[in-house]
């Protein structure tokens, strides 16, 4: 998942930060309620964390201008307000959950994962392409039947590519989706990656296609003509 994390507590961001990151997921961070708000609206996530008592604007303010915006990435509340009526007020106001502060770690990352099934994320099933076989729950790929041990960043590349498979995918929408916002883009990192990709994916044939000037496609090969 690339995630978006608003959260003003340095020690609670960075507990965080550094967990989902172990858990190979991608995240950026914002502290305030205006920037939280400009960054899920000009970015591509598949979820925001988002605390309640933000600095500029709140939680609250925030998930109400997401939804008036038709922003729907999936939003999970974090707060140490306990009350029911904050709850009803946070999914009134567009939140898709609510965790109260303290928890325990796996129940966010349990609760991340029903956010993304009911969303159509990771929940899906196995993503096929030809004889490549990508499991998300599992992080699990293989080709013809054949395991492909893939690093954390291949495996992002190669899950984005497959759930848009067929289709153009340029270099900065991978960089988007896969690299922190705060990384400086640079294509020849992009290239690099897919190059170490095509050589454990195997060549022959080679799944992934260039488009000049355009980016990459993930597709079965056609078949030869006899």
């Amino acid at each position: 998942m690339k995630l978006l994390l608003v959260e003003d507590d340095p020690k609670i961001s960075h507990f965080l930060l550094k967990g989902l990151r172990e858990d190979q997921h991608v995240v950026d961070l914002v502290e305030t309620g205006p920037a939280g708000l400009d960054q899920a609206g000009g970015a591509d996530y598949d979820a925001i964390v988002l605390d309640l008592m933000l600095p500029g604007l709140d939680g609250f303010a925030v998930c109400r201008a997401l939804r008036g915006q038709d922003v729907a990435t999936p939003v999970l509340v974090l707060s140490a307000r306990d009350h029911v009526r904050d709850r009803v007020r946070a999914l009134d106001c567009g939140a898709d959950d609510y965790l109260v502060k303290p928890f325990a770690f796996e129940e966010l990352l349990a609760r991340l994962r029903a956010l993304l099934r009911r969303a159509g994320g990771q929940g899906d099933p196995a993503l096929c392409v030809g004889d490549l076989v990508i499991d998300p729950k599992r992080r699990h790929v293989s080709r013809g039947g054949r395991p492909v041990p893939l690093t954390m960043r291949e495996y992002q590349i190669l899950e984005f590519l497959a759930r848009h498979a067929g289709a153009v995918v340029t270099r900065s929408a991978l960089w988007e989706h896969v690299w922190e916002t705060d990384a400086i883009p640079d294509s020849n990192v992009v290239e690099v990656y897919m190059r170490n990709l095509r050589n454990k994916l195997g060549r022959a044939p080679d799944l992934i296609r260039t488009v000049r000037g355009g980016g990459y496609v993930l597709e079965t090969p056609c078949e030869p003509v006899a």
